[in-house]
């Protein structure tokens, strides 16, 4: 795999590249006690960016710079990335084919088949459906668009710190929630250190959180609220190049502070977040990272691909 990270400067260009077919997501400020005993933020409502989630920056961004054959675009997905591809695709006006794991939710299934691509199920987990993908590019020829560990992937996600930067005023943190690295690592290489980045996981989804302690990529075992969209068996590695260098923290949070954080958003804010797209602000709301006096944190909130009845009607489980 080619190891060559993107600047900078190479994510300025690829916002510039995207801007046309994406949408400038918004900011909303809450205040000092809006959601409860914390401190004052700014969220980033990603979640209702094409497809509902922050894939579609990557998408758009492979298809916009790759050649693409024939036999069109392939990925393997737990359900986002899928959807992303597809909608990328349609709009560009190529064939995908999207394979996902049987753990993908319904409504990720449909959006995927709602935007005209070919659904595939690959497997149990996320493995098996790359697996499932990679075979079918070997024999088709059809470009392959990983979801989180491709260069043009982190600087399409990336693009939303330069998004964040052009939108406000500047912050000390952001917190990023972690599946297989491409967002945070698109993120943390976009703000190389000018802003502090913490990476928040699920305890059933520590990829990065046992890569860091072990000091190299280690495989973990997936399950949980969140597998379906932050359920890599393992980080990518231009992830974790980018946050070993940077020496990126990292935050675990279970299940049920997604589940209350799903509803505080539902509640308050009258959002549907799915469960990778509300765990970074689960960190704030748990307590499991407490920003320090007069830090100024944003959130970015990331997705919101999942069946709102249980959130809107007040299940916790």
């Amino acid at each position: 795999m080619n190891l060559t990270l993107p600047t900078p400067e190479d994510i300025a260009e690829a916002y510039g590249r995207i801007l046309p077919y994406i949408r400038v997501t918004p900011l909303v400020k809450i205040a000092a006690g809006e959601l409860g005993d914390h401190p004052p933020m700014t969220l980033k409502l990603e979640l209702i960016q094409h497809s509902g989630a922050f894939k579609a920056r990557g998408a758009f961004h492979n298809l916009l710079t790759r050649d693409v054959p024939e036999a069109g675009v392939a990925a393997a997905s737990g359900g986002n990335h899928g959807a992303a591809v597809a909608v990328a695709a349609n709009r560009l006006g190529y064939k995908a084919t999207i394979f996902v794991p049987e753990i993908s939710s319904p409504s990720k299934i449909a959006k995927i088949r709602d935007a005209g691509a070919d659904v595939v199920i690959g497997g149990r987990e996320y493995a098996d459906a790359a697996a499932a993908c990679d075979a079918f590019m070997a024999e088709t020829g059809a470009i392959g668009i990983h979801a989180y560990d491709g260069f043009e992937t982190l600087a399409g996600q990336g693009t939303i710190a330069v998004e964040w930067q052009d939108q406000g005023e500047p912050l000390d943190t952001v917190v990023v929630a972690v599946g297989g690295g491409g967002l945070v690592g698109g993120v943390a290489s976009a703000y190389a250190g000018s802003t502090r980045v913490i990476a928040v996981e699920t305890e059933g989804t520590p990829t990065w959180h046992e890569s860091k302690k072990a000091g190299r990529r280690v495989d973990v075992a997936v399950s949980g609220l969140a597998a379906d969209s932050l359920g890599a068996k393992r980080l990518g590695a231009l992830a974790f190049e980018v946050l070993m260098a940077q020496d990126i923290p990292s935050v675990l949070v279970s299940d049920d502070d997604v589940r209350a954080t799903q509803r505080v958003l539902w509640d308050r804010m009258r959002l549907i977040a799915e469960p990778g797209g509300a765990a970074a602000l689960a960190a704030i709301l748990s307590g499991r990272y407490v920003p320090s006096e007069g830090e100024t944190v944003g959130v970015l909130v990331c997705g919101a691909n999942t069946d709102p009845g249980p959130i809107a009607h007040g299940a916790t489980a």
